[in-house]
């Protein structure tokens, strides 16, 4: 241990900063979470290498300078490289999009303040260079990069990060509700931004970055409404050329993106309803790259020696939500029944071969640092269930699970039913167009109501892409009045959890929260969660550096052909 050199360092941080530097030094945490947590704490890459060199030996300190900006490096230049992907909703709204699709393909020409590192696994330095807490993690300044300008020519400042902000803020629809309000965001000078936040919040970094993926930087002139299918703007490396809802999209090389020339000259992204067809695409050689498939119809792709198969294991999940507030399931022990109904480990090995874990009703995964493992898993417990059921008063439930036809989706909700009905249960799936499923029978984000999802099923399956953290979950999802919160649940005990949890300094006191609310959402399951499951993506072997975030947006500014 070098302890003068870990000591210079000390000197120059922040308390918030100083917790992650002592937390590594006194091995608590892996040199991958100190590197995950210090980026988000806002410790420089060189004060990240030198902590890692005065812990582990200086040869570390290169795995800290990897973590990625996104130059393209020595490639070869030219080409066009062909991306299938899920259909979008609809109009690419960069505020109202709920669906993986549109995330992605706004991406392409709009950037966040902290975008993806090179793997595009963690959060790495974007449209902000760098960013700092002040002592209690209250206000978070933001260093903006210098020289960037929109697609349009005109120059990227801190006026259209505040714009952003109050848009979003207004919209209630991404992970920022109750973390900031109107007003929390602040032009101090044309490259800097601070920001107020509601609470304490050791995250809040995740909340504007690649894992928010609504807090995409939007012009200041960008109405609430406008779409980038509609006004073609961005700072990011690729001008939007064409849209059609109905085949795809198009894009061209943006000469003047602040991150260098992409070595490929364009993308051209064909749009699918099923998996299965995007990979008869591929086979047929129509395709280059798949944004995401499933393990059952992407099958042949595991032994295609032409094909890069990318299996990350995330926090993507499946919500089975329940009424909470009203109806059938609005006693606990009627949700208890169904989730322990869950064939959680055969579940895992139909629906995706293995390559998931089994999780616990709840949305701390088991990869988190905090995750607190002492919490019992549930397991299937056909006895347990039908007893609850009986001293509940509802022997022979009789429900309609709404689900989109989504991946795998459709496979587990017959799943649910087979299980259920061992309980008594009846249970009827009922699927439809992802598209329409989410306004239909989710929380209907084009007309939003107040409190959040009112008039949606009160039993249905949804779901979610990967987060590096749980803050989008819980806030947005499980919280009292949260924006997704599709089961109406309330509860101030999960409340108090998930503020302790935000307001946390350091892991062992976010550890101490995530306990709680995983013993309270386990307690009172207002989800089901069976599982956690590995992001499948991948591309013709005749290209390279091509990255894909576990939440539907696939990067191709470091591509090339081979």
């Amino acid at each position: 241990m070098d302890y003068r050199r870990l000591d210079e360092v000390r000197r120059e941080t922040t308390p918030l900063q100083v917790d992650v530097v002592e937390a590594f030094a006194r091995q608590r945490i892996s040199r991958r979470e100190f590197i995950q947590r210090a980026t988000v704490v806002g410790l420089s890459m060189t004060a990240i290498g030198a902590v890692i060199a005065a812990c582990s030996g200086p040869s570390a300190s290169s795995s800290a300078n990897a973590a990625g900006s996104p130059g393209a490096g020595s490639a070869k230049v030219g080409g066009t490289i062909r991306v299938a992907c899920q259909r979008p909703k609809g109009a690419l709204d960069p505020v109202a999009m709920v669906d993986l699709a549109s995330y992605g393909l706004t991406a392409q020409s709009f950037e966040f303040l902290c975008g993806p590192n090179a793997t595009a696994t963690d959060i790495a330095p974007g449209l902000a260079e760098k960013w700092t807490p002040n002592a209690d993690g209250t206000v978070w300044t933001f260093n903006l990069r210098k020289g960037v300008t929109w697609q349009d020519g005109k120059p990227f400042t801190s006026a259209d990060v505040v714009a952003t902000m109050e848009r979003l803020v207004t919209a209630e629809n991404a992970g920022l509700k109750g973390v900031i309000s109107k007003g929390s965001t602040v032009a101090t000078d044309p490259n800097t931004v601070t920001f107020t936040l509601a609470n304490a919040n050791g995250n809040f970094p995740y909340q504007v970055s690649v894992f928010n993926a609504q807090s995409l930087i939007t012009p200041a002139d960008y109405a609430a409404g406008t779409t980038l299918d509609k006004q073609m703007n961005g700072t990011g490396p690729w001008k939007m050329v064409s849209y059609d809802n109905a085949s795809g999209a198009k894009f061209a090389r943006n000469d003047n993106w602040w991150g260098g020339k992409t070595p490929l000259d364009a993308s051209e992204w064909t749009f699918f309803d099923k998996t299965a067809e995007m990979v008869t695409a591929y086979q047929g050689g129509q395709i280059d790259a798949i944004v995401q498939f499933d393990v059952l119809s992407g099958a042949s792709l595991f032994n295609d020696a032409n094909f890069t198969v990318v299996d990350t294991p995330t926090t993507n999940h499946r919500q089975i939500w329940m009424h909470c507030d009203t109806g059938q399931f609005k006693d606990k022990r009627v949700r208890q029944a169904l989730a322990l109904t869950f064939d959680r480990p055969a579940w895992i090995q139909q629906l995706f071969k293995g390559k998931a874990i089994v999780a616990n009703d709840h949305v701390i995964w088991e990869k988190y640092p905090y995750f607190d493992p002492s919490v019992p898993q549930r397991t299937q417990d056909i006895a347990k269930a039908k007893q609850l059921l009986s001293d509940a008063g509802v022997p022979n439930l009789t429900a309609t699970l709404q689900y989109g036809n989504l991946n795998e989706i459709p496979d587990l909700a017959v799943l649910i039913k087979s299980s259920a009905a061992k309980a008594g249960m009846n249970i009827t799936p009922a699927g439809q167009d992802n598209g329409q499923f989410y306004d239909a029978q989710w929380c209907n984000t084009s007309k939003p109501t107040t409190p959040p999802c009112l008039g949606n099923a009160e039993l249905g399956i949804v779901d979610y892409g990967h987060r590096a953290t749980p803050d989008l979950f819980l806030n947005s999802a499980i919280k009292t009045g949260g924006v997704w919160n599709a089961s109406h649940y309330s509860s101030p005990d999960f409340d108090a959890a998930f503020k302790e949890f935000q307001s946390s300094v350091g892991i062992d006191a976010q550890k101490a929260a995530c306990k709680k609310i995983e013993t309270i959402m386990n307690e009172d399951v207002p989800i089901g969660l069976p599982y956690f499951y590995d992001y499948l993506s991948g591309n013709s072997s005749k290209f390279t550096g091509v990255s894909t975030c576990a939440l539907g947006q696939m990067f191709l500014s470091s591509a090339s052909a081979v």
